[in-house]
């Protein structure tokens, strides 16, 4: 295949804030592990420091400047967590992500191969995709697509931070912290908190 676009998500199990999936892809016909920084080891997004997968997010947007990458990445919000549930939100988050790289990028389903990471499938006009376990530590395309959703999201909760914060979500990205935990037994829930996650 001439594509490859490796797939992954974030903030499947957080009790606040969106969800993310993102697409990333390799545009050109060099090798990516060839071009890949000999100073900066690739891992999956959440067996990094939070500085490591900034200067890699810097190296992704220096590619994408260049025209060797490109990605896209979709958020569903907890509204709609709490309406759909996480899995059905997540699939349609993959397949807006999916959808706006190729149309930026004039490309058929056909003509790319879709590598997941876990559970995750691709919409079936994707002929070509294959899903790996553990497949963000084994296809740098899975873990590049991990680091943009994990850098991008936790963008977000930081801003969130800024408007509710009495519930560390600056640290905690809206995980299910003690700290997290206390703060919404004494403030209670905020819009952005999934309900449906939340049993105290």
């Amino acid at each position: 295949m001439e594509y490859i676009i490796g797939i992954d998500e974030v903030g499947r199990g957080p009790l606040a804030g969106p969800v993310a999936v993102c697409a990333f892809m390799f545009c050109t016909r060099q090798d990516l592990v060839q071009v890949l920084p000999k100073n900066l080891k690739l891992r999956d997004s959440k067996q990094l420091s939070v500085k490591q997968r900034q200067k890699w997010f810097e190296v992704i947007l220096n590619w994408k400047k260049e025209g060797l990458s490109d990605f896209a990445i979709s958020y569903v919000d907890s509204v709609n967590i709490d309406k759909f549930g996480i899995v059905p939100c997540i699939k349609k988050a993959l397949a807006e992500c999916l959808k706006k790289l190729l149309i930026s990028n004039k490309i058929n389903p056909a003509d790319c191969k879709v590598l997941l990471d876990g559970g995750l499938k691709a919409p079936v006009e994707y002929v070509n995709q294959q899903t790996f376990i553990k497949g963000d530590e084994d296809y740098p395309q899975i873990s590049l697509a991990s680091i943009v959703a994990k850098v991008s999201r936790d963008k977000i909760m930081a801003t969130y931070a800024k408007k509710y914060p009495q519930y560390g979500l600056g640290t905690n990205s809206g995980y299910g912290t003690s700290v997290h935990m206390q703060a919404i037994k004494t403030h209670g829930l905020t819009p952005i908190h999934r309900k449906t996650f939340i049993h105290l």
